[in-house]
């Protein structure tokens, strides 16, 4: 979300550039910034590279001209410039705001406008119990995740002609059989998929089925499904002592001023990016992985911030802040899993 309004800031004062420049979409450009740790909520952008080309100046007198524009923003803190990149950090209040704006965009939450003009191939979900191989059965996987991850970023799709096959092998009759199939029978569905999708190019297809059916945090699948279920737990779990989020107008963001929590929001301020990004580089496998940060960064929070807890008898504005950011999370979390195809459970 805040890239998306990074994006129209950017916008704005590119078309306010002399000589103005040709067509440029800004959306989609942005990256982490270099440094061992940026502060959260900063985002890094090489968008004047592709501005250079109509300005003498070249990219670095682009750049700069671009930060001091940005710098008038008041949700800006800073705008700085490196080898022409811009560099631009928001303020801790507007980036904790984050946790009401996810909440109330459910779903949506996900969704950009980044690859918004481009066509992308989108073949149908694949059916992986009848996948003749792991290696089949993640190809069919990364094509259909890459078409899904890049509708919901904005592009438009098309079916392909692997509509055929599937309705080929829907018609199958008698239980599918295979090494796919046996280990969806033993892990579950959920289970699986989730281990083929993070698998990057490259690397052996295979999935151990043990593996993927354990129940401890070291099994990406089960930590971010975890995650969720968590999450949910504990706002079920602050609704029965009586609290609640309220509403968004009363939410306050200066509360989620700690450490854990601005490092949870500027997880979550990446959403959509990350979704745009696996998309656009054809690398699905990206996007479970920044899940399971996500759901790290939840985890620590939590232990370091927890919004409800035995014993808890009332609450305050502080908690009431804390609940938004549960919400947020679980939010995101369903979002995502549901774009893998992965059920996200309330209760693990």
């Amino acid at each position: 979300m805040l890239t998306g309004d990074l994006d129209r800031l950017l916008a704005a004062e590119i078309s306010a550039l002399r000589p103005p420049p040709p067509a440029i979409t800004t959306a989609g450009t942005w990256e982490p910034a270099p440094g061992s740790a940026p502060a959260p909520g900063t985002y890094a952008t090489p968008i004047a590279f592709r501005l250079a080309s109509s300005h003498s100046g070249g990219p670095l007198r682009v750049a700069m001209t671009l930060a001091a524009a940005l710098r008038r923003a008041d949700w800006v803190c800073a705008a700085t410039v490196t080898g022409g990149y811009v560099t631009v950090t928001v303020t801790p209040e507007v980036l904790a705001a984050l946790a009401a704006r996810v909440t109330a965009a459910g779903p949506a939450c996900a969704r950009s406008t980044a690859l918004a003009g481009m066509t992308v191939p989108a073949p149908p979900a694949p059916d992986l119990a009848a996948a003749t191989s792991w290696a089949d059965a993640r190809r069919r996987l990364a094509a259909y995740l890459t078409g899904r991850l890049a509708e919901v970023a904005g592009a438009r799709i098309f079916p392909t002609g692997l509509a055929e096959r599937e309705a080929v092998l829907a018609r199958r009759t008698g239980p599918a059989t295979g090494p796919v199939a046996a280990a969806i029978e033993f892990a579950g569905a959920s289970a699986i998929r989730y281990a083929l999708a993070r698998l990057p190019p490259g690397a052996s297809a295979e999935v151990d089925p043990c593996r993927a059916a354990a129940h401890h945090l070291g099994v990406p699948a089960y930590a971010v499904r975890y995650a969720h279920a968590h999450a949910v737990s504990t706002l079920r779990q602050a609704a029965d002592l009586g609290l609640s989020l309220g509403e968004a107008a009363e939410f306050q963001p200066r509360l989620l001023a700690h450490p854990s929590e601005q490092v949870l929001l500027d997880e979550l301020s990446w959403l959509a990016e990350r979704v745009a990004g696996a998309a656009r580089r054809a690398r699905p496998d990206v996007f479970p992985r920044y899940l399971e940060r996500l759901a790290s960064a939840y985890f620590d929070c939590q232990e370091q911030r927890p919004a409800a807890r035995p014993g808890m008898s009332a609450g305050g504005p502080g908690t009431t802040a804390r609940l938004w950011l549960v919400a947020a999370t679980a939010t995101a979390l369903r979002a995502g899993l549901d774009l893998l195809g992965v059920d996200a459970p309330d209760r693990l």
